[in-house]
């Protein structure tokens, strides 16, 4: 599970996030981090005047920026702005909110947990859960996924073995699988 896009709660708001497994840390979604602490309608506008503002002042864009693909709302992975924590904070001090105080309390939060579970993988597991459940999942739906996860990785595993290690032969497999469940390719089933 590294190296994949994940959604955190803050306050039960969507902050998408990216575990780098790779440099071991969080990026998170500039726009999503915005819209919280902003409650602006129009996250992307606010973040791009703000980018604006910040290179005017100090001559330069944040070179700590990335482009990350993060989940959508339309359920695609798309490319957005994404920051690492210490740049988040210092995006942070640049916008007046109540929030910032308490957003900071739960980046903290999230690095913690991250520890926690390194040290204890169950814990992960816990606290999707938990999070499905913020989101008004069903018990069963919870259940499903989990199920579905657990033979989805017996399934990669398995393949790993056989010598699959490319990702578009993952693909490939996958699409395999998911026409002969569904009737639509992955592409067609989005």
């Amino acid at each position: 599970m590294t190296n994949q896009p994940q959604v955190k709660l803050f306050e039960s708001v969507q902050v998408r996030s990216h575990w780098d497994a790779a440099q071991q840390k969080w990026y998170f979604s500039v726009v999503d981090v915005v819209e919280v602490l902003t409650d602006s309608t129009i996250p992307k506008r606010y973040w791009s005047d703000l980018r604006r503002k910040l290179e005017k002042e100090s001559g330069q864009p944040y070179e700590e920026i990335v482009r990350l693909k993060m989940l959508a709302a339309d359920g695609r992975l798309r490319e957005t702005d994404a920051a690492d924590v210490p740049t988040l904070l210092r995006l942070i001090q640049s916008i007046p909110s109540p929030k910032a105080e308490p957003f900071k309390r739960w980046l903290a939060k999230v690095g913690h947990e991250r520890m926690q579970e390194m040290a204890d993988p169950a814990q992960s597991l816990d606290r999707a859960r938990e999070n499905w459940q913020k989101l008004g999942r069903s018990t069963k739906w919870i259940q499903q996924r989990m199920t579905g996860q657990e033979t989805r990785n017996k399934l990669t595993d398995y393949w790993k073995e056989s010598g699959v290690e490319k990702a578009d032969e993952f693909a490939l497999l996958t699409n395999i699988i998911h026409q002969e469940w569904t009737g639509l390719s992955v592409q067609a089933h989005k």
